[in-house]
């Protein structure tokens, strides 16, 4: 793994840093974890570190690491809660940090007992919130932005890609990474995505995603590689997942929808649409490319909500009880 700024532990001693850099190379190389997972923990432990460093007067060495005890590791997440961090990022913290520890103690270097002692924040447990059907699809609909001064490849680009978000239910990083040469267009019905974890699923798209990315490639500008990505910026290069995140922000805004409604909200739709049209959980569990079908029941919890509220507006008891 080369040397780059992510990688690079200013706050740790030579063997800890390289130990760390190990740690990473496998995460990505063996575990097969994402880009953002590894950036994640990789900024998690650099922060852990320059902790230690204050805490412990001293640059801390591999030595200095497996010698921390739990009240120690609880210190670093009372500042960072005192420093206004979310439990979800704190949970999170502490799992890479589990992580590493764990990693030390397989090379022999380091006992991960400490870290295993302290008790994770408790996370509320949060719905997903799907959109309505209807703004689901006018999200991805280019007439929606029309007027906009932007060329029309580029607002037929951000439907296609909205559309395959909520039309097959994929993340925003799996529509981003779909190749030319894969593309869903014409009587190609599915569509091979490689997931978290790497884990592969096929993907059903329907026609109008299909003629939606079909309208994106009669438009485009650029001659896009068989090998390249399908989805490209204003200069040809890779498409940025946080240019889709603007145009659904401002998508959001033409339609007056809620701060909830992001790029990942579609793919919960998706799944919540589905449901409450009579999908099968376990045929939703393999479309989302979800590892355990405990994932894909939370959409059963959001459609009996969605259920009881509507007898309630509806309901005679209901209005009268």
């Amino acid at each position: 793994m080369s040397e780059t700024p992510d990688l690079v532990f200013p706050a740790a001693g030579p063997d800890l840093a390289g130990a760390a850099r190990l740690w990473l190379a496998r995460l990505a190389q063996e575990r097969r974890a994402s880009a953002r997972t590894v950036e994640a923990y990789a900024r998690d432990l650099r922060q852990f570190l320059s902790f230690l460093a204050e805490h412990l007067g001293e640059t801390p060495t591999l030595a200095a690491f497996a010698a921390l005890r739990p009240a120690d590791i609880r210190a670093f997440l009372a500042r960072r809660r005192a420093e206004g961090v979310e439990s979800r990022s704190l949970a999170r913290a502490l799992a890479g940090l589990r992580s590493f520890a764990r990693h030390l103690e397989r090379e022999g270097q380091c006992a991960s007992a400490a870290f295993a002692a302290v008790r994770a924040p408790k996370v509320a447990k949060t719905l997903p919130r799907p959109l309505d059907p209807s703004d689901a699809r006018a999200l991805a609909d280019p007439g929606t932005r029309e007027g906009e001064a932007r060329p029309p490849w580029i607002l037929a680009r951000d439907a296609a890609a909205i559309g395959l978000m909520y039309g097959a239910g994929l993340r925003i990083s799996e529509a981003l990474g779909i190749a030319r040469r894969d593309a869903p267009v014409g009587a190609q019905d599915r569509l091979r995505v490689v997931g978290k974890g790497g884990k592969p699923r096929v993907a059903p798209i329907i026609a109008p995603v299909r003629a939606l990315v079909q309208d994106y490639l009669d438009l485009c500008p650029f001659p896009l590689a068989p090998e390249g990505p399908l989805f490209v910026g204003a200069r040809g290069g890779a498409l940025s997942p946080r240019i889709v995140q603007l145009a659904v922000e401002r998508l959001r805004g033409a339609l007056g929808l809620p701060d909830s409604a992001t790029p990942h909200a579609l793919r919960h739709s998706f799944a919540s649409h589905l449901l409450g049209a009579g999908g099968d959980l376990r045929a939703i569990q393999e479309l989302l490319g979800h590892a355990s079908l405990s994932t894909t029941q939370i959409y059963a919890a959001v459609d009996s909500k969605r259920l009881m509220a509507a007898w309630r507006d509806a309901h005679p008891r209901a209005r009268t009880g």
